[in-house]
């Protein structure tokens, strides 16, 4: 008879590993490149910088919705940062879940204040 000497074993904490570690890398190589790619139009275009300049970067339909990506991008890297926070530091349940739900509603909101700044330009 087979002895399971493998038997799943219950994780706590975040418990998502890889996964979120590599979420994180992912998602900071696309703020980089996005970093990147306004340096560039910023020193491309002649021209003080200002509100028009800034404007105008932004004015393009493709740019606001890179934009938006990368901002979905940082509210996703900022939730799986703080989510650890709260699950290794944090130990009592409803103080972690209650800080937990605060932090989502506020990601979200978040969120839809960048989709009214961006498609108000």
């Amino acid at each position: 008879m087979a002895v399971n000497y493998g038997s799943k074993r219950i994780v706590v904490g975040a418990h998502y590993g890889l996964r979120d570690w590599l979420a994180q890398r992912v998602t900071a190589v696309l703020m980089a490149l996005f970093t990147a790619l306004v340096l560039a139009q910023l020193l491309l275009f002649k021209g003080s910088i200002g509100y028009v300049k800034w404007a105008s970067i932004f004015s393009a339909q493709w740019m606001k919705v890179i934009t938006f990506t990368v901002i979905l991008a940082l509210l996703y890297h900022a939730w799986v940062g703080v989510r650890d926070i709260w699950m290794d530091y944090i130990k009592p349940l409803a103080l972690r879940l209650s800080l937990q739900v605060l932090s989502l509603v506020w990601l979200v909101g978040c969120a839809g204040w960048s989709i009214q700044v961006l498609w108000r330009l």
